[in-house]
């Protein structure tokens, strides 16, 4: 490949460390996609004749389905994928092989493959992400009035509702799907035609290419475009912000599956049991979702470390930028159909969920909301009144709506037997109605919301 310059070929060592080939040849598919468009331009130019460019484009054809059915193979003297495919298309049509790298260089080429291959991993992710959601969405509708304790430093606060539970993270999905979608705006430019760093004197048409291949338009500064990684940066950066919050969904079952809680039974098919201690059902799948968000964020750090000080525009260092996204998309997926899969077949025990928000004394802040509303009581003294009245029930082992009234006013004279009312966990949780509450009504509303914007039929 390198011609006369050498004199000698390159040593065993840097044979193994300069060979790409075992991870890159995930781009076969999109190489070969950006050369047909790459020898159509071609020939359309009139830079490469239009039998030639007829013969090259059949001979990838035939490159592909070779690949489709036996694979790639791993030549580490042919390097990478790119010079795996032009040799395998000149044993297979010739010399004429040769002219497809008119006009480009590996380094605008490998910038489009990978381009192309993280673009179709954006929207496999989107994808994936819509199924999650709607998942959320199914479970949250039907248990939009399940009560169960919400928490705050993991201490019972107040009762909220199942649904409103799953509809945060409902949320979260949405936004990582905003994210996933910008990155796919913003990348969408193409590279083929920057050539080697400072574009080429071939008549190109690099509007012809970037069409071909899907993208919005060429991208204006040839040194930037082989150089840029940005497209890379900012998948991995929403990956790993989305497998935080798929490490809290998985945090939040493993939590509840546990005996003290025992607030879910998680499907057989996403545990695993003991090899000494026939009683367990181990939360693996949770717990290694919850382990992938630590690889996918490493995987962010490895590029960014790797870019952090690269002078314009390539280095061989770049050749290290495709392991940690191929890494981090493959563990993104399987975490997010591992916590759909989880969602939809998970038993929720409402009722042992309901006993757990009576604890706690969770509608502590109610009985100081009644006070301010009811007994035209400043919060502030409303809050040491209620304190008062749960040390009381502590004292006594005993809930708020336990306590008699004459109790309640030994504390405060202007408590009523109206307070009652707003003791339960049902009148906790219907109070809060306001705009994006836990109230089964607001719950309802937001599903409604969610299935339109998902599509979901009623």
């Amino acid at each position: 490949m390198w011609g006369g310059r050498f004199a000698e070929g390159p040593s065993a060592i840097m044979r193994e460390i300069n060979a790409s080939i075992p991870f890159d040849k995930a781009l076969w598919r999109q190489d070969i996609a950006a050369s047909k468009a790459h020898v159509a331009m071609l020939g359309a130019q009139g830079i490469v004749s239009a039998p030639d460019a007829a013969i090259i484009s059949d001979g990838l054809d035939r490159v592909a389905a070779e690949y489709e059915a036996d694979g790639v193979p791993e030549d580490w003297d042919l390097e990478d994928i790119h010079m795996t495919t032009e040799s395998r298309l000149a044993e297979l049509i010739g010399p004429v092989a040769g002219r497809l790298h008119t006009a480009r260089s590996r380094n605008d080429q490998v910038a489009t493959d990978f381009k192309l291959w993280v673009r179709e991993a954006l929207d496999q992710v989107d994808a994936g992400l819509d199924l999650l959601q709607r998942a959320l969405v199914t479970r949250a509708s039907e248990h939009a009035a399940s009560i169960m304790p919400g928490f705050t430093h993991l201490q019972t606060a107040q009762p909220v509702t199942l649904g409103h539970h799953m509809m945060a993270y409902y949320e979260m999905a949405r936004r990582d799907r905003s994210r996933f979608a910008d990155a796919r705006v913003r990348m969408n430019e193409s590279p083929l035609g920057a050539a080697a760093l400072a574009g080429t004197g071939f008549p190109i048409d690099r509007n012809a290419t970037a069409t071909a291949l899907g993208f919005d338009r060429p991208s204006n500064n040839s040194l930037d475009a082989v150089s840029d990684r940005d497209f890379a940066l900012d998948y991995l950066m929403a990956a790993a912000q989305c497998s935080l919050h798929l490490s809290r969904l998985a945090e939040e079952f493993i939590i509840w599956a546990s005996q003290p809680f025992g607030f879910v039974r998680l499907p057989d098919t996403l545990s695993t049991g003991s090899s000494i201690m026939p009683q367990k059902k181990n939360p693996d799948a949770a717990e290694l979702v919850r382990g992938h968000a630590g690889r996918i964020i490493g995987c962010a750090t490895s590029l960014m470390v790797t870019m952090k000080g690269l002078p314009l525009a390539y280095s061989k260092d770049m050749q290290d930028d495709k392991p940690p996204v191929f890494e981090a998309a493959s563990l993104l997926a399987l975490s997010i159909a591992a916590m759909t899969g989880m969602v939809t077949g998970t038993t929720f025990r409402t009722e042992r969920m309901r006993q757990a928000a009576e604890l706690g004394y969770a509608t502590a802040t109610d009985l100081a909301d009644w006070l301010v509303t009811q007994a035209d009581i400043p919060f502030r003294q409303a809050h040491h009144i209620t304190g008062a009245a749960v040390k009381l029930a502590e004292s006594k082992g005993a809930a708020l709506d336990e306590l008699s009234l004459e109790e309640l006013q030994t504390i405060d004279s202007r408590i009523d037997g109206r307070v009652f009312a707003a003791l339960s966990v049902e009148a906790s949780v219907a109070a809060r109605s306001s705009h994006g509450g836990t109230a089964p009504e607001q719950v309802r509303l937001r599903v409604a919301e969610a299935r339109t914007a998902l599509g979901m039929e009623d």
